[in-house]
């Protein structure tokens, strides 16, 4: 599908007249400078036009790729609404379901886009969608994309071509359905055992995340924004990890963030790399700082995306930062989902009205306001005079110099067809199912029980019996196997009062006493091999000594997981957080210190090589 509005100039350059007056304008002149189109575009706009730039608000897809013309399940308002009528063009799509759908839709809304009054194209960002967790706060399975272990899978793989090879394959996916910017990488340092966002990480190694940050930025932006790039926004800076007592910040009881080892430039090391990259865009986290001084200057006790001293002091005049800074999401209004509410994440202006929070969000240095489409407030902040128009203009002209540098304006539409052929196809779908399998890290190895070979019984939990056939004949009852091989995931609290709260997995470590018996039990009977998924640590402690192999996953598939554990592909997995011994030396543990419980069951790092162990028994 292409632009109806494709015109000739009298020189012979094609150009899309986004305002249909039948005039090459500078901002619509391909051969123009970035600056200069932004400046010239920047002067024509509207107040209306400008807030609503300033805006970026979750968006739904019809069940075929048409517009939703009425409100969604997460997304407030009809698509007409918000794109013709307030204006905006920045949007974070959620559920997809094939490439032909998202693809089309990209079409169908770019089309729309162009009604407006100067046919500012719309930018579609997305949260992490190339995995394995389903959490409509943080990230979606991957559904038609190639699937990738999580962020902790790549950091336990420790190979940096790697974290760059995954980057470019995701780019391609999501710049052919027309996803043009990621909010994404997580750099955050998972430091604190216990907080509920570690999956997505890279890690709790600042020297590694940082080189991280370079391989995945390169693979998604290129060494410069282009019409092939994918902007990044890193998150959440300056470092989300030190959660008081790992509690997330997206809910009222976890707002605090605390340095008690007094580690913030270790967690601010892997922004510094984003900003030296060209990361086109920053996001700050919702924690409040407690407790903190950076050089000696107390901090306000408010939420990153309020604080002028982080914003504006640090971010922007200390490290230099020009790019487009955009808060998470709703610092300004509640958020009603149903019968379910979330507050505004106003943690330590929960005493302010919206509008105050709004000017507070401003006066800190932020360029968008996440998941509000509250545009007419902003309207009326700047025509009562207390915000000038120059304010948004220095927004809206970091905002719109990043749609110029994705060529948004010259062609949004995607090939249909082209979308579904390479979204997904085979030969990606295996480089992220070979990821999957050498994550895998081996963590206890008894007697050489893997790789494993084929056996007379298996006892099975967390698998299909076809997963396992070639192992042997699937049994009901340990007694009777030669071999037990169970799966399960990390042990948390659920919580389910908060919108949200039920997807994030918080709280202890430790598994439930009924499961660790049960288990030990099994391994009592004959072999058993453990897979534990990896979403955060786990208290592994009360099952070494007794399983004859644990293995660590961080999002893989069944058969990826077979893969490794028979040895057709290597696992090559070393831990890229710490495995504590027990919840005692988790609360004694400072949230900001690395490897900072003691004595760990496993330290940071630490893996098996099967390869090795092959050619031993080999040998």
């Amino acid at each position: 599908m292409t632009s109806a509005r494709f015109l000739t100039a009298p020189d012979g350059t094609r150009f899309r007249d986004l305002n249909g007056n039948g005039v090459m304008d500078p901002y619509e002149n391909p051969t123009l400078s970035v600056d200069e189109r932004t400046d010239d575009l920047l002067h024509r706009l509207s107040l209306e036009e400008k807030a609503g730039l300033m805006f970026q608000t979750v968006i739904e897809v019809g069940d075929e790729g048409e517009l939703l013309e009425t409100p969604g399940k997460i997304s407030k308002s009809p698509t007409t609404t918000v794109v013709v009528h307030k204006n905006m063009n920045h949007f974070n799509v959620h559920a997809i379901r094939t490439a032909r759908q998202a693809a089309t839709w990209n079409n169908n809304l770019q089309a729309l886009a162009e009604t407006t009054p100067h046919g500012i194209p719309v930018t579609i960002s997305t949260d992490p969608r190339h995995a394995f967790v389903e959490n409509t706060g943080v990230a979606f399975s991957a559904g038609p994309f190639s699937q990738w272990p999580e962020g902790l899978g790549l950091a336990a793989l420790d190979d940096v071509d790697t974290v760059r090879g995954f980057a470019e394959v995701a780019r391609r996916e999501y710049v052919a359905v027309g996803i043009r910017a990621a909010l994404h990488p997580q750099i955050d340092l998972a430091t604190e055992p216990r907080w509920g966002r570690q999956a997505q990480t890279l890690g709790q190694d600042a020297d590694r995340v940082t080189a991280f940050t370079a391989a995945y930025l390169r693979g998604f932006q290129g060494d410069e924004l282009g019409p092939d790039s994918v902007a990044c926004t890193t998150k959440h800076f300056p470092g989300g990890g030190p959660q008081l007592a790992g509690e997330d910040a997206h809910f009222p009881y976890g707002r605090e963030q605390v340095y008690p080892g007094g580690m913030f430039d270790y967690h601010l090391e892997p922004f510094r790399e984003a900003i030296r990259r060209g990361t086109a865009g920053m996001m700050p986290y919702y924690g409040m700082p407690v407790g903190l001084e950076v050089d000696g200057e107390p901090i306000e006790e408010v939420g990153f995306g309020y604080n002028r001293q982080i914003v504006t002091g640090l971010l922007r005049e200390q490290l230099g930062y020009d790019g487009v800074v955009v808060t998470d999401w709703e610092l300004v209004n509640d958020n009603h989902v149903g019968d379910q509410v979330l507050p505004a994440r106003a943690w330590g202006v929960e005493h302010l009205t919206a509008v105050e929070r709004m000017e507070k969000i401003l006066d800190a240095g932020s360029d968008q306001f996440g998941g509000e489409e509250c545009v007419e407030m902003l309207v009326d902040l700047v025509r009562s005079g207390r915000v000038s128009e120059e304010r948004l203009d220095a927004s809206v002209r970091r905002l719109l110099r990043v749609k110029f540098q994705l060529g948004l304006f010259d062609d949004p539409y995607v090939d249909v067809d082209a979308a579904e052929r390479l979204v997904g196809n085979p030969e990606f779908r295996a480089l992220g199912e070979r990821a999957q399998a050498r994550s895998l890290t081996v963590l206890v190895n008894e007697g050489s029980t893997l790789p494993l070979r084929p056996t007379g019984s298996v006892y099975v939990e967390g698998f299909r019996a076809d997963d396992v056939a070639e192992l042997g004949r699937v049994v009901s009852d340990p007694a009777e196997a030669d071999l037990a091989l169970v799966r399960i995931g990390a042990p948390f609290e659920p919580r389910d009062d908060l919108f949200l709260e039920a997807w994030f997995h918080q709280g202890s470590l430790e598994f439930a006493p009924g499961l660790v018996y049960r288990l030990n039990r099994i391994a009592a009977s004959c072999p058993l091999v453990i897979v534990v998924n990896l979403d955060r640590p786990a208290i592994l402690t009360p099952f070494v000594g007794h399983a004859a192999a644990i293995v660590a996953d961080y999002g893989s598939s069944s058969a990826a997981v077979l893969d490794a554990l028979t040895g057709r592909v290597a696992p090559r997995g070393r831990l890229p957080i710490e495995i504590p011994r027990s919840m005692d030396a988790v609360r004694s543990s400072r949230e900001d210190v690395p490897s900072d419980s003691g004595d760990p069951v496993f330290p940071v790092h630490h893996g098996l090589e099967l390869e090795e162990l092959v050619a031993l028994q080999e040998g």
